[in-house]
């Protein structure tokens, strides 16, 4: 009688488990937790990881710790994203994502973790009109502006087209309101953008320069932006604002777009008899996107071009260094400042190109190759000679974007306080990143 009641206690057991997994399975479908019965509201959620390797050639002067090097080996997460967001009804849509950037050895410890975005957002007309307020990537100038970092190309997205980055927005996301939609084939989003303190940034200078134009600190007037593109092949979503590095092959997309960040007085210098002059900043841009599949095996093309022109005021450089892991330099005539640097972002007139060729599907194994190069040159007024950043690799595919290993050799100007090219440095960079969407 005993047995026979422990078989009956099992047996309620395992039904009752099948049923509340049956449940789950109805609820929990395609990576997504279902809010009605036919998943169009619903929450998701997503990470990301991406860890480096590197070895490079560091600027002359460059120091660690008052101690002189001129290369050196580092490891370092270059990004790590959590991303929660949903339809939560028919016309509402929230999205948060937190995470880090350029976490390495000489990082603070444990006060990296920060909020991305925050925003939400309501669909006036499904496809035509959505608005939305908050912390968010609904910028302007152009594709890669807001770059999904789980798809991109290469090893990094194209950092010189974030023009704002980490001065007065947060790591390219801003306080702002905004409108996105699509009209047919035709894709726009506009906002206004209320630009943070610069006295918070890190790039901060409080000194006011003759004929060298700054951020001014005087309380900013806000910020337009605006993104416009005509879709010909393959319409791509606008649900976030991320837009895709690759599809590898899984759609057929042909793009031309255009755009502009617009602020009032928002920069300054002296002139000669040590007058305050402001100016406004003024960013526009153009360019075109062809990422396809080709052949019958899985083959796939990706090309990105634009045409940026930059106007921060008068003779205006400021030098990105990425996931820098040193803290000095003791020549005082490297303009581009320690480690890895490089007068990445001024006035001027900026190209770029990127392309990648995807090999036929189950090249290695389950596994396929996608090299790639991308080349950045710039004439910057306040460089005498111009700026070129090129950066060749290839990519290992081990599952798609999931799991990815890329290698690649990047290669910088070096530029004396006389604003002349000296010499180049050049560095090796491993990542495996791993993005579970």
């Amino acid at each position: 009688m005993k047995k026979i009641r422990i078989v009956l206690a099992i047996s309620g057991l395992m039904i009752l488990l099948s049923t509340q997994i049956t449940k789950a399975q109805e609820i929990f479908k395609d990576r997504k937790l279902y809010l009605n019965e036919d998943g169009s509201n619903y929450v998701k959620f997503t990470f990301l990881t991406q860890a480096w390797l590197r070895n490079m050639q560091y600027n002359p002067g460059t120091t660690i710790n008052d101690v002189e090097r001129s290369s050196g080996t580092d490891i370092g997460i270059r990004r790590y994203r959590i991303q929660m967001y949903g339809q939560l009804t028919d016309r509402v849509f929230a999205y948060g994502q937190f995470g880090e950037n350029n976490f390495n050895a000489i990082s603070e410890r444990k006060t990296g973790f920060f909020v991305h975005d925050v925003y939400g957002e309501y669909a006036i007309d499904k496809d035509k009109l959505s608005m939305g307020m908050g912390l968010s990537a609904w910028s302007g100038l152009s594709r890669f502006s807001s770059a999904s970092t789980g798809s991109i190309l290469g090893v990094d997205a194209p950092l010189f087209l974030q023009s704002t980055n980490d001065v007065t927005d947060q790591f390219l996301r801003k306080l702002s309101v905004f409108a996105k939609g699509k009209f047919g084939r035709f894709d726009y989003r506009i906002s206004m953008a209320q630009p943070m303190d610069i006295k918070k940034s890190s790039n901060y200078n409080p000194t006011i320069s003759e004929d060298v134009a700054s951020f001014s600190s005087n309380p900013p007037e806000m910020q337009w932006n605006g993104y416009f593109q005509y879709q010909f092949k393959d319409k791509e979503s606008n649900m976030t604002p991320y837009n895709a590095g690759t599809y590898l092959g899984k759609k057929k997309v042909f793009n031309v777009g255009a755009g502009f960040v617009y602020q009032k007085d928002a920069m300054w210098r002296l002139n000669t008899t040590n007058d305050t002059i402001m100016s406004n900043m003024v960013h526009l841009a153009a360019d075109v996107f062809y990422d396809a599949p080709v052949g019958t095996n899985g083959q796939a093309v990706s090309v990105y071009s634009t045409i940026t022109h930059y106007d921060f005021g008068k003779n205006y450089l400021r030098n990105a260094a990425v996931m820098n892991p040193t803290n000095g330099n003791n020549n005082p005539d490297v303009l581009n400042g320690s480690g890895n640097g490089f007068p990445m972002y001024g006035t001027g007139t900026i190209f770029y190109l990127q392309a990648g060729y995807k090999f036929k599907d189950n090249l290695i194994g389950n596994t396929t190759l996608l090299p790639y190069a991308s080349l950045q040159h710039t004439n910057y007024d306040g460089l005498n000679d111009p700026m070129d950043f090129f950066d060749i690799g290839v990519n290992w595919l081990l599952a798609g974007h999931a799991s990815k290993f890329t290698i690649a050799y990047q290669s910088r100007p070096v530029y004396n306080m006389a604003k002349d090219k000296t010499n180049r440095r050049g560095a090796i960079v491993a990542q495996y990143q791993v993005f579970f969407n």
